[in-house]
């Protein structure tokens, strides 16, 4: 199937199954969004002077927000940092992490801003901030020659890092089940999904934050929703953990910075080798508007495609992606 059929053959009712519970949560109360809407509506100042200070755990960046880190593996390994999805936060990605400490990566994982043990910022909660942290904290670590590497949201992290900071620090990039180039649909970005989807999200964190956390983990984000699915409480809670130690103004602002940011541009100055791992029945960012189209514009990009994955392949195909993922560093 080409990828005009493909996106011709998402009809409403597969959009409406994205994020699960989401819709139904958002059909149960009409809320008025205001004054959320008016936090996120003034974006926060971008500040490029001053000192970051570090410490063992915790950077704080020149505007002032703390971001938590982890600092696995030997020290003279190459460096791998991995970027998290949302609402999660560094443990999302402990697998994959131990498995790459484990052969001899020094392995850096941090908790985005209003995300994990990091400071819960009002604003600030966009996809410029979010890179300018990362490059804070790349830099607090003086880290070079790195394989960087981001999961869903985390992907337009690393994208927006790149458009901002260039690649000299940069020796690989990695998208995985990543939201680049542009989730929502537009006028030239027709396959995307449609702003109801993404206002569905908002009105259901608004409603009941808790139980949406749970449809997403209990449901489409990994698959659990499909027949003969196994569903595994442990990763359901331990999504519905993160999630819940996230900001709620933070995680409402960043359904925009995902959705609607456009890392087109950002993708046209990778220039180093790039590894894209997509599962062709992501129900959160479908693989025909995201990895396929990702590695349309990624010059000289390697694309996996893991048949039958959901979003959540980091877990739920977790030996494959280690594997995988563990080649392409050491290649």
């Amino acid at each position: 199937m080409n990828k005009s059929s493909q996106s011709q053959a998402m009809n409403p009712s597969r959009r409406s199954a994205l994020f699960g519970g989401a819709g139904a949560a958002a059909a149960a109360v009409a809320l008025p969004l205001a004054a959320f809407a008016g936090g996120s509506a003034q974006a926060a100042p971008v500040v490029r002077g001053g000192a970051v200070s570090k410490t063992g755990s915790t950077i704080t960046t020149r505007d002032g927000v703390e971001i938590y880190y982890k600092d696995w593996g030997p020290r003279t390994g190459q460096p791998v940092v991995l970027s998290h999805g949302w609402p999660l936060n560094a443990d999302s990605w402990e697998s994959a992490a131990f498995h790459l400490a484990n052969n001899g990566f020094r392995v850096i994982t941090h908790d985005r801003r209003g995300h994990g043990r990091s400071s819960q910022p009002w604003d600030g909660n966009d996809m410029d901030h979010y890179a300018d942290d990362l490059a804070q904290l790349i830099e607090a670590l003086d880290l070079k020659n790195i394989i960087l590497a981001g999961f869903s949201t985390g992907g337009g992290e690393v994208a927006r890092y790149v458009g901002r900071h260039g690649t000299k620090r940069i020796a690989k990039l990695g998208l995985i089940s990543a939201v680049p180039p542009l989730m929502l649909k537009t006028a030239t970005n027709p396959g995307g999904l449609p702003m109801e989807v993404f206002d569905g999200i908002r009105a259901g964190s608004v409603a009941n934050r808790a139980q949406l956390y749970l449809d997403i983990a209990s449901g489409p984000f990994y698959g659990y929703n499909r027949p003969g699915a196994k569903p595994s409480q442990g990763i359901i809670q331990a999504w519905y953990a993160q999630g819940m130690q996230a900001g709620h103004k933070n995680t409402y602002d960043s359904i925009k910075a995902f959705s609607e940011t456009d890392f087109r541009d950002d993708l046209k100055k990778f220039d180093k080798p790039t590894l894209i791992i997509h599962g062709d029945d992501d129900q959160i960012v479908p693989i025909d508007a995201a990895g396929k189209a990702s590695a349309a514009i990624v010059k000289h990009a390697k694309l996996i495609v893991y048949p039958g994955a959901p979003h959540g392949l980091t877990d739920t195909h977790k030996d494959k992606f280690n594997a995988d993922f563990l080649a392409f560093a050491q290649s």
